[in-house]
């Protein structure tokens, strides 16, 4: 995607999200404690699919829990995967 992406981080809502041309995706987490993040959910519509949106906001959100300590356990099935791929750390279980 070559356009910057204006990502909001919804820290009561506990989530991640953009809006683009009238559409929202998103990434949502839940914080339990003991500096430990759960990113649980990532949905981009179809309309904007294939253009790097779950990958931003999954950066994001990896960004986010690493500048504030946090570990991640990637139940996302997405988020697990990236992580994989970009050698990030997950949480151990």
């Amino acid at each position: 995607m070559s356009e910057a992406l204006s990502i909001h981080h919804d820290q009561n809502g506990h989530q991640f999200e953009i809006n683009i041309e009238g559409h929202r995706a998103y990434l949502t987490y839940m914080d339990l404690g003991k500096q430990t993040l759960d990113i649980y959910r990532t949905f981009v519509p179809n309309a904007l699919r294939g253009r790097g949106i779950a990958a931003a906001l999954t950066e994001q959100a990896l960004d986010y829990a690493d500048r504030m300590g946090y570990t991640v356990i990637p139940s996302c099935s997405y988020v697990e995967r990236y992580m994989e791929r970009n050698q990030r750390q997950a949480a151990k279980i």
